[in-house]
């Protein structure tokens, strides 16, 4: 069944919420690109306006549960039991050179199990949600990942370490390994639509290094409710913890794990 719960209601109505604002600077913004003024400011002053926003709505709908941001850190509430993650714009270079690719990522878990989880498209107003045990969808599609078995079929997505982030010297080497053996690789600019594709099946798989707990805990259970694996680089069941995701169906996520490994 297609129909959200109360809780992913809650949700997506407070993405859809902080969505407005985004949709509103983002038109602004485009202008600013052939001004002299400073988009850069602009951005982060977007990127808090819309975690403010989130943070008011999940807290009014579920008073006390904790809150993990982007932007303000971790807010324990009275409800030690819950916790908000939540990355208000994800793609925020993309958002800053008005690039139409960037998401609202919120994942809800509970006794450190993430068991709802929301990605939002406000450009494309795509919503992908799940929730543990029920499946994924996005919209009222219902969602599974591709059926593709070989490496040589196959598009990943991945994301290229940038100036001050990440081990340029690693993804070269795990690029070598994995680019001659698949259709393509494409690097789209927004970790958390990434894993929504992969659970969609717009890309076969996924891997990356050096994210937050922000960036993948919602897609993580997308990819798990839409019939995919998920690990970490190393092939470990610790995503959040170590910060690195391997992701694709059960057939080729150890072909790319392997290649992953063979890169060192």
């Amino acid at each position: 069944m297609s129909t959200q719960s109360a809780l992913l209601k809650v949700m997506s109505d407070a993405a859809r919420k902080a969505a407005r604002g985004l949709n509103r600077d983002f038109g602004e913004l485009s202008e600013l690109q052939v001004s002299r003024k400073a988009p850069a400011d602009f951005v982060s002053a977007a990127d808090l306006r819309a975690e403010q926003t989130l943070f008011e709505a999940l807290e009014k709908a579920r008073p006390g549960y904790s809150f993990l941001g982007e932007e303000r850190g971790m807010i324990d509430g009275t409800d030690k039991t819950h916790t908000w993650i939540v990355d208000p714009l994800d793609g925020t270079t993309n958002f800053l050179h008005a690039i139409p690719h960037f998401a609202i990522n919120i994942a809800l878990q509970r006794e450190g199990v993430t068991v709802a989880a929301v990605t939002y498209n406000p450009i494309t107003n795509e919503l992908f949600w799940a929730e543990k045990g029920k499946g994924c969808f996005v919209n009222d599609k219902r969602l599974r990942v591709a059926g593709r078995k070989h490496l040589d079929e196959s598009v990943l997505g991945t994301g290229i370490p940038f100036l001050g982030h990440g081990q340029h010297a690693r993804f070269l080497k795990e690029l070598h390994q994995i680019s001659q053996r698949v259709a393509g690789v494409r690097r789209f600019g927004s970790a958390a639509l990434d894993l929504a594709y992969v659970a969609a099946g717009r890309l076969d798989g996924f891997w990356e290094r050096d994210l937050k707990p922000w960036d993948t805990a919602a897609g993580l259970l997308m990819i798990h409710e839409a019939g995919g694996k998920v690990t970490n680089a190393d092939g470990g069941d610790d995503v959040l913890g170590t910060g690195s995701v391997c992701a694709a169906n059960l057939d080729l996520h150890p072909l790319l794990l392997e290649k992953l490994q063979a890169a060192g």
